[in-house]
């Protein structure tokens, strides 16, 4: 079960502190303790604590970040829980296929499940973060899936899928590039394309938002990371000389 360990549940803007409780009871019952909040409308709080019944310590140790990116800076590989429909198609798994997912990746390092607003979701900005978005099926007659309740359908099957043989891992000469490193490396690849009027800088994310989608399948290592950031600063020399 160590792999669990490896496993991080992110609540982004949350509003309900009852709800933060109850996700960290899900969580103890499946034997995941990483929880991060982004922004929680109410944290620390009573009913937090009430609704936890017995997890009192993960809510203890909840990491509290500004920024969705502050949670995932260390993370190789990130999961977005989302129930609606988007007009670029990301990359798609049920439960059961990202639970087995985040397990393989996470024998590389940290990996995140995140999970939006109760009434909202996640937003695109959000999702650009993401190397998948799961969903979770439900009756289209009556699909109000509680915050709790998808975080418990996920970490059961992150449960049942610890306890199988997924197979040999990933083998690399380097491993996943972070979070961070690629934020890094899309920040700096944003920059060298408005510079050589590649892209409109009055209108960047469309076309970024495709670029990310790129590089996600592509799934750099870090030292193809470091690679790319190469060629990048070597553009930066190479218009600096002009």
């Amino acid at each position: 079960m160590s792999q669990l360990m490896s496993i991080r549940i992110v609540l982004v803007g949350t509003t309900h502190p009852g709800n933060i409780g109850a996700v960290a009871r899900a969580m103890k019952n499946m034997g995941l303790s990483d929880l991060v909040l982004v922004n929680p409308m109410r944290f620390p709080h009573d009913d937090a604590f009430a609704r936890a019944s017995g997890a009192a310590d993960i809510l203890d140790s909840a990491m509290v970040v500004s920024s969705l990116k502050d949670a995932l800076t260390d993370c190789v590989y990130v999961a977005g829980a989302s129930a609606r429909t988007r007009t670029i198609n990301w990359p798609s798994m049920g439960p059961r296929d990202c639970a087995e997912r985040m397990l393989l990746e996470a024998r590389a390092g940290k990996v995140a499940a995140v999970f939006g607003p109760e009434k909202s979701g996640l937003q695109n900005d959000d999702l650009d973060l993401c190397h998948t978005l799961l969903t979770i099926p439900t009756n289209p007659d009556f699909s109000s899936l509680n915050l709790a309740m998808a975080v418990q359908v996920l970490t059961y099957e992150l449960r049942v899928a610890s306890t199988l043989d997924g197979g040999p891992g990933f083998e690399s000469e380097s491993p996943p590039a972070t979070g961070e490193e690629m934020e890094n490396f899309y920040t700096h690849l944003e920059r060298v394309l408005i510079d050589v009027d590649f892209l409109d800088p009055d209108n960047p994310r469309h076309l970024m938002r495709r670029i990310r989608r790129l590089f996600i399948r592509a799934r750099p290592d870090q030292s193809e990371a470091n690679i790319l950031r190469g060629f990048l600063a070597a553009v930066d020399r190479t218009r600096g000389s002009d």
